[in-house]
């Protein structure tokens, strides 16, 4: 049995529509790809998911290095604050039941109002968001961070993330983790470790 949940958000309990920028670059002229090689950029990521810098700082400067359309294409991006996957939803609630959840981001300061916007903050124990506590996974310090705020031993947490460097890092601290891919496969390994 494990003593908490720790959850990574975008890619599990989140997912964006790839053609919402797709569809902003080709509106506004800019080069497919674009958008994403600039705002995801690690020198302009870092900053702006370790509390550097606002989110409004980082979209700004997302803005300037695309040139004159960027405005446009960073404030149709903006717009959206993602979809729940229900189905995930669905599985850590029942989660909930025997052990805290709690998610746990690599995201910049809009994520709270993100998520109130998508009725997530109260379908969770916590969240841990690099950008309010100024490291990012795969930091050790974010993993151990985690575990304290869910009362939880290290080593007896169970860490889910869709990338694969953030599972090994929670790995390699003795949490238990999971790489995930589906659905089923999460609802496989929490019924593995929480029954």
């Amino acid at each position: 049995m494990h003593g908490a949940v720790l959850c990574d958000i975008d890619g599990v309990v989140r997912r964006w529509d790839p053609a919402l920028i797709d569809d902003a670059e080709a509106r506004n002229g800019l080069t497919p790809g674009s958008f994403r090689s600039v705002a995801f950029a690690q020198e302009r990521l870092l900053p702006a998911i370790t509390g550097q810098c606002t989110d409004e700082e980082w979209r700004a400067g997302i803005a300037a290095a695309l040139g004159e359309r960027g405005g446009a294409v960073v404030a149709e991006w903006s717009e959206s604050a993602g979809e729940v996957v229900e189905e995930v939803l669905a599985i850590l609630q029942q989660v909930r039941r025997t052990a805290p959840v709690l998610l746990v981001s690599n995201a910049t300061s809009r994520l709270e109002s993100d998520l109130a916007r998508l009725g997530l903050l109260d379908a969770v124990d916590g969240i841990v968001n690099s950008s309010r506590v100024g490291f990012a996974k795969p930091d050790p310090e974010i993993y151990h961070h985690a575990a304290k705020l869910a009362g939880a031993n290290v080593e007896a947490c169970l860490f889910v993330d869709d990338t694969l460097p953030n599972v090994q890092a929670a790995l390699a601290i003795g949490m238990a983790g999971h790489h995930y891919q589906s659905p089923d496969g999460l609802r496989g390994i929490l019924h593995d470790h929480l029954v």
